[in-house]
């Protein structure tokens, strides 16, 4: 048992063009990625006949029992990865999936908590396991050679300065094994020029790439949106909100692939024969935050919303080089 995270209204993402985008809000819908509950209790309230809620992190399934029950046999919450989301409509949903809302990323609620370990604001252990199992982030930093943990650097968070990061990493770990968030953070601060007022901490984009690695988010986002794509029904919808470029380059790139688009995300993928479209877009532009969610929620600055709509074609898979995940291969830009 974790403590209590800092009280906060919990205040959902990009939400309310959700909702403008898809209203009516009705029949069956997956929230894959559950976390505090705010898009499930959106789609509830706006009318949604039913709600699965997904979401692989034990703590968010324990803090929404106190409110849960208001809601009866709409909601049904499941501890799972939104990878394996067809599974758990296929064993929940006898009825079709009519919607699927993604929100990726790390939610509010486990940055709030130092015990998580994914904030390098909040000392806490170098944990970073959204599941709460498998190997930490303290594993990979203290066992991975410097040349593996400096791609997963720049990989992962486009830290361009991933080699001297990985350097002083290595240096630091042969004294004392690195064990919590200020210490990482501390050596990250030692590579990199101060911030200045307005810019993001030394230490986010190496955080946010170990993060990522540990709890496989890219791989997890690709096995989930083709996932998606076999459980809606057609005419359903698929609303991703992303906050990060990789991320939405990923999420774009499955809707233009999917949605008839023709071509290669890198010169190295193999060439994909044109099949019927899989899904239509209103808009091929992301939708990001208005002044008045900018306001109400400062993390919701670098959210894009993309949103597609189920056509009848068949599934199919799509290979992750297509999708534009990062590769090993891929070091342009790299500094010392």
């Amino acid at each position: 048992m974790v403590s209590d995270p800092v009280q906060q209204p919990h205040v959902p993402v990009l939400l309310r063009p959700i909702l403008a985008n898809v209203a009516p809000v009705t029949g069956t819908w997956i929230d894959g990625t559950f976390g505090a509950g705010g898009y499930t209790r959106g789609l509830l309230d706006a009318g949604a006949t039913r709600v699965v809620g997904i979401d692989q992190d034990p703590l968010a399934i324990e803090m929404a029992q106190p409110w849960a029950g208001q809601y009866g046999d709409r909601l049904t919450i499941v501890q799972d990865n939104f990878a394996n989301l067809d599974t758990v409509a296929g064993e929940n949903c006898p009825e079709g999936v009519d919607g699927i809302v993604l929100d990726l990323g790390v939610s509010s609620m486990q940055l709030d908590l130092a015990e998580r370990g994914f904030s390098f604001l909040r000392d806490g252990p170098l944990d970073m396991r959204m599941s709460q199992s498998g190997p930490s982030a303290a594993d990979l930093v203290n066992t991975l050679e410097e040349g593996p943990l400096a791609d997963i650097l720049y990989l992962y968070g486009e830290e361009r300065a991933s080699r001297r990061i990985a350097r002083a990493i290595a240096r630091e770990r042969a004294v004392e094994p690195i064990t919590t968030t200020l210490r990482l953070a501390k050596i990250i601060e030692g590579c990199l020029p101060r911030a200045k007022p307005g810019q993001s901490h030394p230490a986010t984009r190496s955080f946010q790439a170990l993060r990522i690695a540990v709890n496989d988010e890219y791989g997890a986002l690709a096995e989930g949106l083709m996932a998606a794509e076999r459980a809606l029904k057609p005419g359903g919808i698929l609303a991703v909100v992303s906050f990060h470029s990789i991320e939405d380059r990923m999420v774009k790139r499955f809707f233009q692939l999917r949605a008839g688009g023709t071509g290669n995300a890198n010169r190295y993928a193999p060439q994909l024969e044109e099949e019927s479209p899989a899904f239509t877009q209103k808009t091929r532009k992301g939708i990001g935050p208005d002044d008045e969610e900018l306001e109400i929620n400062p993390r919701s600055r670098s959210a894009r919303l993309r949103i597609g709509y189920r056509t009848d074609a068949p599934a199919d898979d799509i290979d992750r080089a297509a999708l534009g995940m990062p590769g090993a291969g891929d070091r342009k830009g790299r500094k010392g």
